[in-house]
Formats: C-alpha cells, sequence, structure tokens
C-alpha cells in the first residue's frame, strides 16, 4: 500500500489515548487499524504529564500498526481543553480586475483574521462561512465570480500556544510527525453528522473524559465552538465518592450500570459494589446509582444549554442535538437531553467509513474516526483555501523542530 493512501487519526483524550488507520479509496476512507491506551498524561483535555503521554501514544500506535500491517509515521491530532476559545469575523478587499481570484480570496481571509490575538495564543482553524460578492450572499465558493467587492465571514478557533506545543511534542517524542491539528468537534462533526443536519441547523455536543465539546452548524456552516471543562471523569468521581468505591471499580459501574434518568430504573434493581481497603464488596440497589448521575448529567446538559442559549444561536438548530463521545453511551442520557434542550436528540456513531466499521461502530471513537476522515478529505483537496490556512501552524512546528535539532 502506498503511504500516500495511508491517514491516521490520533485522539488524545482524557481517559483514553485511540489511534485509528484508514486507507483512502475511490468511495470515502475504509478503517484497517485500531488501537487504544488508557490515558494518564492528560487532565480535561489538557498535556499534564509527557512522558506518560508519550507511553500511552506508543502503546495505541503499536496496537494499531500491528492490526493494520503498517508502520505509522504521520498522524492527524485532535485539540481540546478549556484553553479553546472560537469566535466569528469579518473581512472585506476590492477585488483587482473585475473577477475574483485566489490570491483575492487568500487576501480577504487575510483581512477577517487581522485581529489582535495574544501573544499566548494561536490559530488553529479558520473556517470560511460565507463569502459576499457586491452584496450576493451565501456564496460557497467565489472563485472566477464577477465583482468589485469581496467579503467573507469566517470562524476563527484559538488556543494555547503551551498546549499544542505539548501536543506536538509528545508525538514527536513517539516518533511521530504531526499533519494537522484538529479541535475535536470539528473532527467528530466529520464522523457522525450528516449533510442535512448541517443545512438545517445542528448542535453537536461531543461528551468526553475530561471536557465537553460543542459546535453548531447552520446553512452548512459551522457558527460557533465551545469546550466546557466537564466530562464523565466528573460522573466516575461522583459514583467513587457516593457508593464509597475506587475509581477504577467507579467506571466499570458507571458503564455497565449507570443511567442518566432515576425514573427508568426499577426498584428491584441491585448491584455489586466493590469496598474499599479489601473489604467485602456490597449489594446496592441501583436506583441509588441512578440518583447520583442524573444530578451530574443533568448539570452537564444544563451548561451546554447555556452555551448554547449564549452563543445566539439557540434557535437556529433545526434539527436538534446530536450527542457523541464516551459518555453519550449512558442509559437515558438521550431521554434527558430532550427534556432539557426541548429539542430533538440523538445519540451518534461514526458513519460512512468501510473496512473494519463494526469495530469503531461507538460513540467514543466519533474524534478518533473524525480525524480520519478530516485527513482523507484534506489529502482529497489539497491547496484549496477551505480546508485550512497554510501558515497556521507552521510557527510550531518550526519551533519544534529548532527544539529537537538543538537538543540533537
Amino acid at each position: 500500500m502506498s503511504n500516500n493512501n495511508l491517514v491516521v487519526g490520533l485522539d488524545l483524550g482524557t481517559t483514553k489515548i485511540c489511534c485509528v488507520v484508514g486507507e483512502i479509496t475511490e468511495d470515502g476512507v475504509d478503517v484497517i487499524g485500531i488501537g487504544t491506551s488508557p490515558s494518564t498524561g492528560l487532565r480535561k483535555g489538557v498535556v499534564v504529564n509527557i512522558d506518560q503521554t508519550v507511553n500511552s501514544i506508543k502503546h495505541a500506535i503499536e496496537e494499531a500498526e500491528l492490526m493494520a500491517g503498517q508502520e505509522i509515521r504521520n498522524v492527524y491530532t485532535g485539540i481540546a481543553g478549556s484553553h479553546i476559545k472560537g469566535f466569528n469575523s469579518h473581512g472585506v478587499i476590492a477585488v483587482k480586475g473585475g473577477e475574483v481570484t485566489t490570491k483575492d480570496v487568500d487576501r480577504v481571509i487575510d483581512a477577517a483574521k487581522a485581529i489582535a490575538i495574544p501573544l499566548d495564543r494561536e490559530v488553529i482553524h479558520i473556517l470560511p462561512q460565507e463569502f459576499i460578492v457586491d452584496d450576493q450572499r451565501g456564496i460557497a465558493d467565489p472563485l472566477g465570480m464577477a465583482g468589485v467587492r469581496l467579503e467573507v465571514r469566517v470562524h476563527i478557533v484559538t488556543g494555547a500556544v503551551s498546549s499544542a506545543q505539548n501536543i506536538v511534542r509528545s508525538c514527536h517524542r513517539a516518533g511521530l510527525d504531526v499533519e494537522d491539528i484538529v479541535l475535536e468537534s470539528i473532527a467528530s462533526a466529520e464522523s457522525v453528522l450528516t449533510e442535512e443536519e448541517k443545512e438545517i441547523g445542528v448542535a453537536l455536543v461531543d461528551i468526553g473524559g475530561g471536557t465537553t465539546d460543542i459546535a453548531i452548524f447552520s446553512k452548512n456552516s459551522i457558527r460557533h465552538t465551545s469546550v466546557l471543562a466537564v466530562g464523565g471523569t466528573n460522573l466516575t468521581s461522583d459514583i467513587a465518592f457516593g457508593l464509597r468505591t475506587p475509581m477504577a471499580a467507579a467506571e466499570k459501574i458507571k458503564v455497565k450500570y449507570g443511567c442518566a434518568l432515576a425514573e427508568m430504573v426499577g426498584e428491584s434493581e441491585v448491584i455489586d459494589v466493590p469496598s474499599v481497603g479489601g473489604r467485602p464488596s456490597r449489594k446496592l440497589s441501583r436506583q441509588i446509582l441512578a440518583e447520583i448521575c442524573e444530578p451530574r448529567m443533568e448539570e452537564i446538559l444544563t451548561l451546554v444549554e447555556q452555551e448554547l442559549v449564549r452563543s445566539g444561536f439557540k434557535k437556529a438548530i433545526g434539527a436538534g442535538v446530536v450527542l457523541t463521545g464516551g459518555a453519550s453511551l449512558i442509559a437515558g442520557l438521550q431521554e434527558l437531553a430532550e427534556q432539557i434542550f426541548d429539542a430533538p436528540t440523538r445519540v451518534a456513531s461514526p458513519r460512512k467509513v468501510g473496512g473494519l466499521k463494526d469495530v469503531v461502530n461507538s460513540p467514543m471513537y466519533a474524534t478518533a474516526v473524525g480525524l480520519l476522515k478530516y485527513g482523507a478529505n484534506k489529502r482529497n483537496k489539497e491547496g484549496k483555501f477551505r480546508i485550512r490556512d497554510k501558515n497556521i501552524f507552521d510557527k510550531i512546528l518550526g519551533r519544534m523542530k529548532k527544539w529537537f535539532s538543538d537538543i540533537a
């Protein structure tokens, strides 16, 4: 297999690191390998221990290489954390020659991103929402159009420089080159949302271990992004504290018996709860567990609802809310979400991938498969302005290469 056809998504999560290997085909992308490893070096989506992160990456990569039968060198990796900030911007220029060229498109995007950004922050994405040529709105691709005035509305995503550097450094130490760093909610959207949902208006809510990522789409463009520093790990801590059981046992209990709506649990249901310090395990009503789960999941979804309202796009999500991520697997979450959002809600798994699609058919793999699809799309459309501004991470990658050459 040609290396040009190989694309790899690496999801650096708070609870797990997941590597998905894909082969680009005429029909899209086929999953040919997957590797996962417990994540010990990240907290709330941010690297806090590089050595532990590197070890976790290596284990996931080795597992994926073994399954795919291919050596992995380049990856697309995700970024999340409460340091992520997204906002909308606007640029306008005069068109030279009366016809919109690639240079004009580059100039108008440069005009839109010409805003004051603190030195400790880096632009991660510049995502065009729409182009306007002489007051004609809603244009997706203005190339070749006649006009004298070109405007663009873009969504700009920024993050902390240090967080991006630590991701690149961790991958570099694991023997990997980072082809691109992608906001995790944008990656997840690639794998779980339909074109109809993006057109009508939809809110993607990716509930991971340490963060909850939000992305709002409308008229086939991204309108708002946000990251909340709460996730499934908060619920695991609640269960460990409330049931007086170790964290590892609390995680297993959450996955197997957790329920976000106490009214869905029968009074006679009983679960086995391990104790701390070698004491014998106890039998407890599953209702008690549900009464711990419901307030925490209600809190997370209420924070999401507040963010949707704050964004100003709550009324634009005609297709409702799509939940994904590992924590979305908890029973009763869809029903609870419909009550809180007062909108149609579904729990989504990755779609439109071939190969080992049964292996990745779970919301917990939404980001990793999304990174895979993002990379495949970028390869197919290389050179088009809509994918990503060329210089976004050149500074970071340049700095990293310099550091490592200095060390060597």
